[in-house]
């Protein structure tokens, strides 16, 4: 490819300088691993998606799924591409060495997935969600479930999909009307219909597992009242094999300006004697569980934008490097040859906000990978729940942070494309197409916004808050032994102040009435964020200081130099707006609250 789908260069930085992958070898689970594995286990991704997943993404766009006769029918490279897939055991990434798993490490695995999501996001949706619906199951199926339905998912064939959201209701879950009935055998009928499912159905693995949320009969109203069902499309012979079509069809596809090599449907399950269902866990405890899957696809939702921007940032930087455009200012030769699109300020602008949005969007997603896996594998206790609640509290900005600033930087790439950009012979119109539905995917950004603000800052007596704090605060003192980074450090310190006091501000706005002081929410979120953003940059920046002290290669001091110089983009740009979000906040400004209905 002409045009990298990553950096791998940026790939090795990541894992093994800003992370220290390589001493999760030194935990047990991990004990039979290697980096030569880790590597090994990457640049096979990074094949599969190169010559499995690349070599459709445009014909995916532009032949989406069909519906013939009650089929979902697709291009013929989607199931090759989750054929290999599957076939290079990565559907098995996270379960168990005696499960047949490959007992991958959190983040080693994310990094798999960004090289397929760069390759082609419609496409990769599919493992995306099956290895959800796996980990699910593992996690809170019965041995009987586990054995019945895990193993479908894990050698590819059986997708999985996730069922919430029904045309009634989006985000409101408590309002679901999906209903579940026992039956004699200890199974259930489960009679609703859900809407916007990915992955909901399609010709590429013999069955789907669908994990639908529903409330049983009788049960307590709101999110107390429901529960989470197994429901096959086919129901399982002994054999692992699909039998009986179950009750559950497709009412229709939904036609989406990207991903749209991805299902998306309704569903009606209970057309006739209703769908059969398994209980999952305990009765009215689904919520709970389907959030470990909720969670764990907003950190996916996030690195798939990380992803797409990636690949924005890539094309528009080959294309600036490669296409000739007037002279500088300062040249007065109009004889002269033009120069590089790159030699123009303005471009390399562009490129360097795409650079600080893509490379640090990757950055904090990997982090938050890596706090999923210590919540999991860490050797203390002390260090398991520290990182689990530190998670809960960064997850709403992890997935909405890249989802917002992937979108402006896919649209700076079709900026430097000029005309080029906006035609659909260049990938980046798709790229933005694609990436506009990251914003949405697994909760909307005001969702995140209500629930950083308004649950998790106080969750665990305000625990993970503390511990962001206290960590943000450890790597600004690393921060300051560096020349390179002093003046960074002094910038993210006052930012922090800053944050500090609006958050105490709206914590007492809220108090005196709690829906003035959740309405500006959203913008509290992008506070944070560009705050969560600016900390990852200067946990860049120290790594890139250290290295640059010592003699390193040519090519090795560029990108060094390269992560300096967009740390300091991002710390002098971007994150001064936090100043102005400040006084908004602080202020309790309710100019959009006190708007009526009948105004606009």
């Amino acid at each position: 490819m002409s045009v990298p789908l990553l950096n791998d260069r940026d790939v090795e930085f990541l894992l093994y300088e800003f992370l220290d992958t390589e001493s999760l070898l030194e935990r047990p689970r991990y004990s039979e691993h290697s980096r030569e594995i880790f590597d090994a286990s990457l640049r096979t991704a990074k094949t599969i998606a190169e010559k499995y997943f690349a070599n459709h993404l445009v014909e995916g766009d532009e032949n989406e799924p069909t519906l013939v006769d009650g089929v979902v029918k697709m291009i013929p490279e989607t199931k090759i591409a989750w054929d290999e897939f599957a076939k290079a055991g990565f559907l098995a990434a996270h379960q168990d060495y005696d499960e047949g798993g490959m007992q991958m490490p959190e983040v080693v695995f994310r990094m798999v997935m960004a090289y397929v999501n760069a390759a082609n996001i419609g496409t990769a949706a599919y493992p995306f969600v099956a290895t959800g619906a796996g980990n699910l199951i593992r996690a809170f199926g019965s041995e009987a479930q586990k054995a019945k339905f895990l193993t479908l998912i894990m050698d590819g064939r059986s997708n999985g999909t996730m069922c919430l959201t029904e045309p009634g209701q989006g985000s409101a879950l408590g309002d679901i009307t999906t209903m579940a009935e026992p039956a004699d055998d200890g199974s259930y009928r489960v009679f609703g219909q859900k809407m916007f499912i990915s992955c909901a159905d399609h010709d590429i693995a013999g069955n789907v597992i669908h994990m639908v949320l529903a409330k049983i009969k009788g049960a307590p109203p709101g999110v107390k009242g429901i529960s989470l069902f197994i429901v096959p499309k086919f129901l399982v012979n002994e054999d692992g094999s699909p039998g009986e079509r179950n009750d559950v069809v497709v009412a229709g596809l939904n036609h989406k300006m990207g991903y749209r090599n991805t299902t998306n449907a309704a569903l009606n399950f209970g057309e006739k004697d209703g769908a059969i269902g398994y209980l999952v866990g305990e009765a009215n405890k689904g919520l709970g569980y389907m959030f470990q899957m909720m969670n764990e696809a907003r950190i996916g939702v996030a690195l798939g934008a990380a992803a797409i921007a990636y690949q924005g940032f890539n094309h528009s930087l080959d294309y600036a490097r490669q296409r000739p455009q007037g002279r500088l200012a300062s040249c007065k030769d109009q004889l002269s040859p033009q120069v590089m699109l790159v030699e123009h300020a303005d471009v390399r602008r562009l490129l360097l906000a795409q650079k600080s949005y893509a490379e640090g969007s990757m950055a904090m997603c990997l982090f938050g990978s890596s706090l999923f896996e210590n919540q999991n594998s860490a050797p203390s206790e002390e260090l398991r729940t520290r990182s689990a609640q530190l998670l809960d509290l960064l997850t709403p900005v992890i997935k909405s942070w890249p989802s917002k600033y992937g979108c402006i930087s896919n649209d700076m790439a079709i900026q430097i494309l000029g005309g080029a950009g906006y035609t659909r012979e260049y990938p980046v119109e798709q790229l933005y197409r694609d990436q506009r539905l990251n914003p949405i995917h697994e909760g909307a950004e005001a969702i995140h916004g209500l629930d950083l603000l308004g649950r998790k800052l106080n969750l665990y007596g305000g625990a993970g808050y503390t511990f962001f704090r206290q960590d943000v605060a450890a790597d600004i003192a690393m921060a300051k032994e560096f020349a390179a980074t002093q003046a960074l450090a002094a910038q993210l310190e006052n930012a922090m102040s800053v944050l500090e006091k609006t958050t105490q501000s709206l914590q007492q706005q809220m108090a005196e009435d709690v829906d003035r002081g959740l309405a500006n929410a959203t913008a509290y979120l992008d506070m944070f964020g560009r705050v969560v953003a600016a900390w990852m940059w200067l946990k860049q920046g120290v790594v890139a200081a250290k290295a640059l002290g010592a003699t390193v290669h040519e090519s090795d001091e560029n990108f060094y130099r390269g992560k300096l110089q967009a740390a300091k983009y991002y710390i002098d740009w971007e994150l001064p707006s936090v100043v102005q979000l400040a006084e908004l906040l602080e202020g309790g400004n309710s100019v959009p609250f006190e708007m009526q209905d009948e105004w606009f």
